[in-house]
């Protein structure tokens, strides 16, 4: 079972190193077997920080196959969400680790990213203390944004053919880049590791010791670089400290209202709510999904419970519908479950629906930045007609106007984006007034992105155009954070789109951004 605990949307591992490098091993024997990539994060409050404001790094951490505490701000914060976290698991502690488990067991490592000069000299340090380390691979490519960079690093990476992949090149470009390929990589594990590199060549030095057990390296490493790290930093605790303060208040609320029982017998008094009871629907059958219907409150207590249920239904079809309407309060470790088994059910090919789901619950997804991760439908029948109902190839649709609209998938990544990008291009000829409808996609990657850069420029070519509509505002602040506002023509519908004459300036959504606190 994978222990989370969400902080802040963001799923944190409960576990040690120990249990780390154990993962590690499983990963790497999968990934030789099968070819998928494990994406391990190393999670600290700037990485959470920084999810806050960016969708897409958000996402991927809570994709991520492993995502470790690599900040004492994030062992304080579990504490006081109920789900405290043994430790951290840093990555300054974790390439070590990684690099001795490689020794020992044969793997290879490729070192990627860093200043030129830095990971060469980190892998020799690495092999010095670990005799028989075997180095894929070093280098350093040139500073670029992901959607500019070469495949240079690519192409090095897939022929180097190691077992872990180390990216030093900061967040969250490293997480990016490490989604963005993953597919096409095939290394069993890629780790996003940040000035690691620096620290084992001594570029930088680490706290002592016991600055590292009081929770007191930031301070060290501010003290380094004073002009790098003190406003990142006081942003960072400013930031984390806030939004954290909403979410321990809704899980305290929700301590006090879920003692109150669902449903009362009358002249009853009322009685503590016993642990959540799963039942899985009578109705359900191998041609049909099962529903899983919890009890009362799920937190820390009885998580284990739930998840064990569930992952019991996972094991004999990739579907999963859970009813959450006699839910009463979920804590972060049970929203960490749900998110380990929404990932579990997608690396199966399946999906986890969310259902019946009451407001509060509602609203709690929403504090804690979960509401587009899961799949939700009003009622189990809905969920039902969507998992039976084939997906609609993303082929452009030839319109009255003109223009061609296409459809983009609900998740535009690297997963996606070829097949869209392949029907696009086969058709840009009879086809060059082209209209990407984003109204359905809850999540635009890096990947989704260079697509669209791909299409404006091969609608160019044909003398065409392309045109953006239908963005949630996630998406289009995805797109502002890369500036791709203002290269591609965005409008607030397809409708818009097709009908603003084509020499009209270019259209932005109505819909008014969040606030970025």
């Amino acid at each position: 079972m994978r222990k989370l605990l969400v902080i802040l949307g963001v799923p944190v591992d409960n576990l040690s190193m120990d249990e780390a490098m154990a993962r590690c091993d499983a990963f790497i024997a999968t990934g030789r077997a099968t070819g998928r990539t494990a994406q391990i994060a190393t999670v600290n409050a700037d990485f959470v920080v920084n999810s806050l404001h960016d969708p897409e790094l958000r996402r991927i951490l809570q994709e991520a196959d492993m995502s470790t505490a690599d900040g004492m701000p994030l062992v304080w914060a579990s504490r006081m969400l109920g789900g405290p976290l043994p430790g951290r698991v840093t990555g300054a502690d974790m390439v070590p680790a990684l690099a001795k488990r490689a020794a020992e067991k044969g793997y290879s490592i490729y070192f990627l990213g860093a200043r030129p000069g830095v990971a060469a000299k980190a892998a020799d340090i690495l092999q010095q203390r670990n005799p028989g380390l075997k180095v894929a691979g070093v280098y350093s490519p040139p500073p670029a944004p992901v959607l500019e960079m070469d495949r240079t690093a690519v192409e090095m990476v897939k022929e180097a053919k190691p077992d872990i992949l180390l990216v030093a090149f900061g967040n969250p470009k490293q997480e990016k880049w490490i989604r963005m390929h993953a597919p096409e990589l095939q290394v069993p594990i890629a780790v996003g590791i940040g000035g690691t590199l620096d620290m084992i060549v001594g570029v930088t030095k680490r706290a002592p010791s016991w600055m590292q057990k009081v929770g007191l390296e930031w301070a060290y490493r501010m003290a380094q670089e004073p002009r790098r790290l003190v406003k990142r930093y006081l942003h960072d605790f400013g930031y984390f400290g806030y939004f954290f303060v909403q979410q321990w208040w809704a899980m305290r609320k929700g301590t006090a209202i879920s003692m109150i029982p669902v449903e009362p017998p009358p002249m009853a008094p009322a009685a503590p709510a016993a642990p959540a009871a799963p039942t899985v629907d009578e109705g359900a059958s191998t041609d049909t999904m099962a529903v899983l219907r919890p009890k009362g409150r799920i937190d820390v207590t009885n998580t284990s419970q739930f998840f064990e249920q569930a992952q019991v239904l996972l094991e004999r079809s990739p579907y999963l519908t859970v009813s959450l309407k006699m839910v009463t309060f979920l804590d972060s470790t049970a929203l960490g479950a749900l998110v380990g088994l929404a990932n579990q059910a997608r690396a199966a090919g399946g999906a986890l629906y969310l259902v019946e789901m009451p407001k509060p619950i509602s609203d709690l997804f929403t504090l804690v930045r979960l509401e587009h991760f899961f799949e939700v439908h009003a009622d189990p029948e809905s969920a039902e007609r969507h998992r039976s109902t084939p997906p609609t190839p993303p082929t452009p649709v030839p319109a009255p106007s003109g223009w061609a609209v296409v459809k983009a998938p609900r998740i535009f990544d690297a997963g996606t984006a070829p097949a869209l990008l392949e029907r696009c291009t086969d058709r840009a000829a009879e086809m060059p007034r082209l209209v990407v409808d984003l109204s359905e996609t809850v999540f635009l990657a890096s990947a989704g992105m260079a697509a669209l850069i791909r299409l404006d420029r091969l609608t160019q070519e044909h003398n065409g155009m392309l045109r953006v509509a239908g963005c949630s505002p996630d998406v289009l602040r995805t797109l502002k954070l890369v500036k791709l506002d203002s290269i591609l023509k965005i409008f607030g519908t397809a409708a818009e789109a097709m009908t603003t004459p084509l020499g009209d300036s270019q259209t932005l959504p109505t819909m008014a951004l969040p606030a970025q606190h």
